[in-house]
């Protein structure tokens, strides 16, 4: 039995999915909507539980009952106001969840982190899974709660569980595209006419999944893994969805000044409307920076596993969204 939290977001979607064609049985950790590219047979077949991870009775039953636990859920901001709301649900909740685990002996736990933990601030630079833990070049709340849930991951592992972190960078898929980083879609649909001159890595949601249960099935233990496909620059990733939207692609280029002067807007006016600011200092600066990010150790690790042509991934992505926005 397998058991997984955060299954109604975007990576959580594509994991069950992959589940589902594996013929496992699932228990799913539900809040809000089933994810939306599951067919009502593949949602049936899934034990959805009605609660979060702060019900620490409800996670110690469940665990009781499963082998395997895939920590999907978490939160995503960068908005500084909430780095508390983070700490709570990204470090006290997989805290939580590592506890159960250990008590009710799951036999392993693949923990799903971000490259934020690694620190974001290093332009120009290659970074790999030996990266240190910085105040000084991750100032962001976000950043620094996937981190400290890594601790704790890390913590149980000193307590005898069995366990392997993953840290995605910008994972493209089909969701929700109002929040997480399926919004990019969104943006190139709507001719969102700016693009910056960074890099980052981008990795498809089907490959994060497929690396996940990889790595369960695996007498893997006791590492983490960057998962990333390519390093892309946004404007290529941008000109590419506009291409298969067959939308006008970007051409304004912000720079560094044009980008202070929107963040510093954005945050004057989130203190107005309650709203999450659309660009924050530090998005600003992650989207201006060239950063690469180096996928050789999962590769050596899984050397039966190749990454899917991002290109590829794009083309099938925009044309799910146009399907059902045209339905």
């Amino acid at each position: 039995m397998v058991f997984v939290t955060g299954g109604t977001g975007l990576l959580g979607g594509y994991l069950l999915r992959e589940l589902l064609g594996r013929r496992e049985k699932i228990k799913a950790l539900y809040r809000g909507q089933y994810p939306i590219l599951l067919n009502t047979n593949e949602i049936n077949a899934i034990e959805w539980i009605n609660g979060d991870i702060f019900d620490t009775t409800l996670l110690y039953k469940v665990c009781s009952s499963c082998d395997e636990v895939y920590h999907c859920a978490g939160m995503v901001s960068f908005n500084p106001s909430r780095k508390w709301d983070l700490i709570r649900v990204n470090v006290q909740g997989t805290a939580n969840l590592v506890n159960a685990c250990i008590a009710e002996g799951v036999k392993k736990l693949v923990h799903v982190s971000s490259v934020s933990a690694l620190g974001r601030k290093r332009n120009n630079t290659t970074v790999t899974e030996n990266e240190k833990w910085s105040e000084d070049n991750n100032l962001s709340g976000y950043g620094k709660s996937k981190y400290l849930a890594e601790l704790e991951v890390w913590r149980g592992i000193s307590e005898g569980l069995c366990a392997v972190i993953v840290n995605p960078t910008i994972i493209l898929g089909v969701g929700n595209w109002d929040n997480s980083s399926t919004a990019m879609f969104k943006n190139a649909y709507k001719e969102f006419p700016w693009f910056t001159e960074g890099i980052s890595g981008f990795v498809d949601a089907t490959d994060v999944a497929t690396v996940m249960i990889e790595l369960m099935k695996s007498d893997i233990s006791e590492e983490r893994f960057i998962v990333t496909g390519e390093n892309l620059g946004y404007r290529e990733v941008f000109l590419l969805m506009s291409k298969y939207f067959q939308k006008k692609p970007p051409k304004w280029k912000v720079s560094p000044m044009i980008a202070s002067m929107v963040w510093r807007w954005e945050g004057l006016k989130s203190m107005f409307t309650s709203e999450d600011p659309l660009l924050t200092k530090e998005t600003a600066e992650t989207a201006l920076m060239k950063v690469y990010f180096d996928n050789s150790k999962l590769l050596k690790f899984l050397p039966g596993f190749s990454f899917r042509p991002l290109e590829q991934s794009i083309a099938e992505s925009c044309h799910d969204y146009l399907v059902r926005l045209n339905r």
